[in-house]
């Protein structure tokens, strides 16, 4: 009896100490999703992974250029039509085929004028069936980057949005939620069996994939951990197996491991700070921010290089443009950052008599060291004589704030997602807000200059011509101060060292479907 005793307290403690079976990896993501439509909200991240579950026509491959998915072929039949051959046999997770109808369902509620997704197609107009395995779409003009706007408009079933009263979009900003916010069911490599929102989502395998995996995961759990110390304690222990966030400060530490493989490289994503230009504050107060003097003050106050070496650990690039060298439009004559002048941005505040004025600075949690970087710009700013008044918080909390414009300062990250080309900045974060165009215009400015260049640029078929006309929208910007670009962050990834293959992608967004462990 005392010898069975032993032995089953001995199989209990290896059980406890075994690892998770091979087939499930854990993710420890330094967030939650907000939602499982991924409609609901124009976040890179939440895109990033519902493109488990969901797929569009399009993807980018391992080199992060255009290839086919849901669709095998395309071509433009006239200088405002394009026509999709889709791909046959493609089965839904609840069994349904994959049909042109799905696309235009699918087309019609990504477009609506309360998506908030629209922005990611701006030039759309209509599209229509041609047969179950045909679609063509219509944009507003000439228009090359239609593909690279389709990559992050993932296919619904078209029976099943009708079946549970889904067919009009969900908005996270707004509250506005439905079915497709706590449900799914898509074409992609794995599918939600369960979700706990901010506890943990769990995919399995799909088997009924399309494509040949090149994965070998059966299960993947998301676990949002907020604290990078608790994710980093958690990757050492072993709970979890990947994160997409390693703390910079903590890279020494995990590359010292034997448990851990670190996986560096630079983010395509440029974080900056953006201005209301309303014409008045939050408390009321008339809105010096409009004076283009105010707006070069605050930028001469920041000091990049200090902010590189204390905050980011030397791991982050300086920025002088609002884009990463890689993405097209890029202008390395604009990149040459600001050097901090802390006399004369106390010089041209007082010349703008804008002395000491007060506002908010609305900060979130999703950039690389966010409430750092936030602590040491509003410091810069303190020097200088101004008062600014830090609003940290989550971005589940600073999104709707951002998106209904109540905001004075703010910081914001862009990688030109999903476009991967600088139209996506300029038309979604620096145009008048106006139709599809300004979507995440959060300041409420308005350059109709800049706005002429950047339609024209949207309409030119000629590669060289367009990239130019980008440049010069990003010279304008630059020029009129309507954001501040402070760094491209560091990309950081770590896991464990059971895995044998997990390729890194400079847009951030892990492809599960793609590692072996």
């Amino acid at each position: 009896m005392q010898l069975s005793r032993i032995l089953v307290g001995g199989v209990a403690l290896l059980a406890l100490a075994m690892p998770a079976a091979a087939g499930t990896l854990k993710w420890g993501a330094s967030r939650d999703i907000s939602s499982l439509d991924p409609y609901s909200y124009g976040d890179s991240f939440a895109l990033g992974v519902l493109n488990h579950a969901y797929e569009g026509l399009v993807r980018y491959d391992r080199n992060l250029k255009i290839a086919p998915a849901l669709a095998t072929s395309w071509e433009i039949v006239s200088p405002t039509t394009w026509r999709f051959k889709l791909r046959e046999g493609v089965k839904f997770h609840n069994g349904a085929d994959f049909t042109a109808e799905d696309v235009q369902a699918s087309l019609q509620r990504a477009s609506n004028p309360k998506s908030p997704l629209r922005g990611n197609i701006p030039a759309y107009k209509g599209s229509r069936v041609i047969d179950a395995h045909t679609i063509e779409i219509d944009v507003s003009a000439n228009y090359p980057l239609l593909p690279n706007d389709l990559t992050t408009i993932y296919i619904f079933d078209a029976g099943w949005l009708k079946d549970n009263n889904a067919e009009a979009p969900t908005d996270v900003g707004s509250g506005t939620e439905g079915y497709a916010t706590y449900n799914e069911n898509g074409t992609g490599p794995f599918k939600v069996e369960s979700r706990q929102p901010d506890a943990k989502t769990v995919f399995t395998k799909f088997d009924g994939w399309w494509d040949k995996p090149e994965h070998n995961i059966d299960r993947i759990e998301l676990t949002p951990i907020a604290s990078p110390a608790t994710r980093v304690a958690a990757l050492l222990a072993g709970d979890i197996d990947f994160t997409d966030q390693a703390p910079v400060q903590d890279l020494p530490r995990l590359a010292a491991s034997p448990e851990v493989k670190v996986l560096e490289g630079t983010d395509l994503r440029t974080v900056m700070i953006g201005f209301s230009q309303r014409d008045q504050l939050l408390s009321g107060a008339a809105n010096p921010m409009k004076d283009l003097r105010v707006r070069q003050a605050m930028q001469l106050a920041i000091d990049l290089d200090l902010i590189n070496k204390k905050v980011m650990r030397g791991k982050s690039r300086n920025a002088g443009a609002l884009v990463a060298p890689q993405i097209p439009g890029y202008d390395a004559a604009l990149d040459t950052p600001v050097k901090a002048d802390p006399e004369k941005a106390k010089a041209l505040l007082k010349e703008a008599g804008a002395e000491g004025f007060e506002f908010e600075f609305n900060c979130a949690d999703s950039l690389v060291n966010e409430e750092q970087v936030c602590q040491a710009v509003a410091s810069m700013w303190s020097r200088v004589g101004l008062k600014p008044k830090l609003d940290q918080g989550t971005r589940a909390v600073q999104t709707p704030k951002r998106s209904s414009g109540k905001v004075d300062v703010y910081t914001l990250g862009w990688a030109t997602l999903p476009m991967l080309d600088t139209y996506s900045l300029t038309s979604q974060v620096l145009h008048t807000k106006e139709g599809s165009f300004g979507i995440f215009n959060w300041g409420g400015w308005s350059d109709k200059e800049f706005d002429k260049v950047t339609e024209a640029s949207a309409v030119e078929l000629d590669q060289t011509k367009r990239l130019a006309m980008e440049a010069q929208s990003l010279k304008i910007a630059k020029d009129h101060a309507l954001m501040i670009p402070l760094h491209q962050q560091p990309l950081a990834w770590a896991t464990s060292a059971k895995i044998k293959d997990f390729p890194l992608f400079s847009d951030n967004l892990p492809r599960l479907w793609l590692v072996k462990m």
